[in-house]
């Protein structure tokens, strides 16, 4: 019995150790890009870096985990904001948090370049996911009335991460918020009239 509480405990414990390496990356990425150093984010972690590399055996694997994460706590939030919100008010604040999250990988530029062609790839599947959620929260503002049907999902994404590619600067995410303003404003607008004749 106590080996098996042990076993528990040690897989409890390499989960936790997994998680604190990622939360100490996110953070060291954003600020460093591919000058971070591996060495010190073990150490901030409090952990040795064979803990590292026993997790994460390379830099790109360990990039594409917290790629993967942030695509993962989107995708959910895409349901949760719905739950909460009207459609409109769901929409808006699921953009608001896509930026929130390219303000994080706008650092992170040079590091997702690196990845391999299977991190490509990956990311690739991830936009895919990214795509489908936003679709969700647009087909339910479309069905309560208050966006017409004309937006697609990926256009509006492009539209976003457009700003960021156009204008990288450290306050970039401020000029997406005011597209943000833009973008919404077209959505909600009432359909122009179409002419007779």
């Amino acid at each position: 019995m106590s080996e098996k509480i042990t076993k528990r405990k040690l897989r409890a414990d390499g989960e936790r150790n997994r998680q604190r390496l990622l939360d100490v990356a996110r953070v060291a990425f954003a600020e460093r890009g591919m000058s971070a150093s591996l060495e010190d984010i073990a150490r901030t972690a409090g952990l040795g870096i064979g803990t590292l590399y026993r997790h994460f055996p390379t830099r790109e694997m360990l990039v594409d985990e917290i790629y993967r994460e942030q695509g993962e706590q989107l995708t959910a939030a895409a349901v949760e904001l719905s739950q909460r919100h009207t459609p409109i008010e769901a929409l808006r604040e699921w953009l608001l948090s896509f930026i929130q999250s390219l303000e994080n990988k706008q650092i992170m530029a040079g590091v997702l370049a690196c990845m391999s062609d299977g991190g490509e790839e990956y990311c690739a599947l991830s936009g895919e996911a990214l795509v489908t959620a936003l679709e969700g929260l647009l087909d339910a503002a479309v069905k309560a009335g208050e966006i017409s049907g004309e937006v697609k999902a990926l256009d509006l994404l492009c539209a976003i991460t457009g700003i960021a590619s156009f204008s990288p600067e450290a306050d970039w995410g401020a000029s997406a918020k005011r597209l943000l303003d833009v973008l919404m404003a077209g959505l909600t607008a009432a359909p122009a009239t179409k002419r007779s004749g």
